[in-house]
């Protein structure tokens, strides 16, 4: 991968001296893979030798990004103003300070309706890997023969258990993943989950802990009864945002309601007395909306434990009906062989409509399974232009859309036809 690395920048914030003399050495159009390799491998500083960019918390942390080069463009902000530290034809990278994140993550939802939009990162080697080619996921077929599981636990599938979650979620003053009350939502999250799985040897919650940030993302692991070493994961984001700062964010939609589905289709599993064949993971993720940071940081570990993850399926806006399909399916970013598996279960188990869409960049959590190399979905709730008006404001609350949860219902059924048919 050819990209144009800033030099100045690469020797200041590369964290070896060999890695920084690397930089100092390339030019323009430069292959810096070597770069990325010696700054990973560069060891650690002994303990009181870290450089202060490191030790610095705040409004100094450093956070790098990688963002679509159009986006830059069309933002028009100071923020990206600054020389890129590298780019490719199509990426580019640059360094932020956390409320300069925020800042970012504001202008991309007022822009382009799209938040984030980009990956942030911990560390500017994390951020150049994304300017090369993900990996394919591994090829696999889909077929559907599990009718006498699947058409009981949908009827066990109910509106009013997702109702309860949004409420629960949505009271909260915002779930921002650095503010009091996003910390204590993904705890709430954690005892509650905790709660559902008492009594079953086979079912596990943990926290996540973030390095970088303190709201914690959340596990509900389901062993594979035969083969545990296979993975299906289901997953949305615990965080919500309305602009930046500690601002009142219910966030019923965006994302309580893919909360409230990923936990019911746990709900059907553990109340049914399923046990899948396959190792099923539920994970409520940190941080989407400040650059898919949770769900970045744990894709990220699942590829370096070398984990067979089968299918992921992210949940993320599902209870504002505001097209003419019942469900959208994303197209860019995602799987299409596993869009397509998708397609054939919502025709297989339920009368309900559904067509495609884009979203665009590191749009949401799925964007980080698909560049760590696993197949990845989106069933969202409507076009991508036409969903709910309310999100990233106080509005987005439940009696927005009508006190009810029926749009997400349908979600609801397509996740629990999702991971028994995968997860066999």
């Amino acid at each position: 991968m050819r990209v144009y690395l800033n030099l100045l920048s690469a020797v200041i914030f590369l964290s070896s001296p060999g890695a920084a003399s690397a930089a100092a050495d390339a030019a323009p159009d430069t292959d810096v893979r070597p770069v990325i390799r010696k700054a990973k491998e560069a060891p650690m500083p002994a303990a009181g030798e870290v450089p202060m960019l490191m030790t610095r918390t705040g409004e100094d942390e450093k956070v790098w990004i990688s963002i679509e080069r159009p986006d830059v463009a069309a933002l028009e902000t100071d923020l990206l103003s600054r020389s890129p530290l590298a780019q490719n034809e199509r990426i580019s990278v640059y360094e932020l300070t956390v409320p300069e994140l925020d800042e970012l993550s504001v202008r991309m939802q007022d822009r382009f309706r799209r938040s984030p939009g980009f990956f942030a990162h911990d560390s500017l080697a994390s951020a150049l890997e994304d300017l090369e080619e993900p990996p394919a996921p591994p090829a696999r077929a889909f077929v559907i023969d599990q009718q006498e599981k699947v058409k009981p636990m949908l009827d066990m599938v109910k509106e009013e258990s997702i109702i309860s979650t949004i409420e629960t979620l949505a009271a909260y003053k915002n779930r921002n993943y650095r503010s009091a009350t996003g910390i204590s939502s993904s705890k709430w999250l954690a005892e509650h989950w905790t709660e559902m799985a008492a009594g079953r040897p086979d079912v596990s919650v943990t926290s996540f802990k973030h390095a970088s940030f303190p709201q914690e993302s959340v596990i509900l692991t389901v062993r594979g009864a035969s083969e545990p070493d296979k993975v299906v994961v289901l997953g949305g984001h615990i965080d919500s945002v309305a602009g930046s700062g500690d601002n009142p964010a219910p966030g019923a939609d965006d994302n309580a309601s893919g909360i409230a589905v990923v936990e019911e289709a746990a709900r059907v599993l553990l109340a049914s007395g399923y046990r899948p064949a396959q190792t099923i993971k539920f994970i409520g993720f940190a941080a989407e909306e400040a650059g898919l940071r949770g769900s970045g940081e744990i894709a990220a570990a699942f590829k370096k434990e070398g984990a067979a993850v089968q299918g992921m399926l992210n949940l993320d806006m599902t209870n504002y009906n505001g097209s003419a399909k019942d469900i959208y399916f994303i197209s860019d970013y995602t799987s299409a062989d596993q869009n397509a598996f998708l397609g054939k279960l919502i025709d297989t188990y339920t009368g309900y409509t559904w067509s495609t869409s884009k979203c665009g960049y590191g749009c949401s959590d799925h964007a980080s399974w698909t560049k760590n190399g696993f197949a990845a979905s989106l069933p969202f709730e409507a076009k991508f232009n036409e969903c709910s008006p309310d999100i990233h404001t106080a509005r987005d609350t439940l009696a927005q859309m009508g006190g009810r949860a029926a749009h997400a219902l349908k979600f609801a059924k397509l996740a629990v036809a999702y991971m028994v048919e995968t997860a066999k």
